[in-house]
């Protein structure tokens, strides 16, 4: 084994501790409410999803499941092609 040179340094990793770590999942909207379908005429639901900027929101920011995620980009892009939302921000 070859020596290393240098300061010697112990990696630790984060073990879930601390509010960089994340924790526990906040648990999806849309089933909590028992929704079926996001639509894109939801203005309400679908402006929340996105960003100042007019970007779409990671799963990981709405809480949302993968199934709805999946519906409401899918809203959030019907939204933009029909002129309701979009997409880009106004300066």
């Amino acid at each position: 084994m070859a020596k290393q040179r240098g300061r010697q340094q112990t990696r630790r990793r984060d073990r879930g501790k601390g509010a960089a770590a994340g924790g526990r999942r906040k648990p999806c909207q849309f089933c909590r409410d028992k929704v079926d379908v996001v639509d894109y005429k939801d203005f309400g639901t679908v402006r929340r999803a996105m960003s100042e900027k007019g970007k779409i929101r990671s799963a990981r920011i709405t809480g949302a499941c993968r199934r709805h995620q999946r519906q409401l980009a899918r809203a959030i892009k019907r939204g933009r092609e029909l002129g309701l939302l979009p997409y880009v921000a106004e300066r």
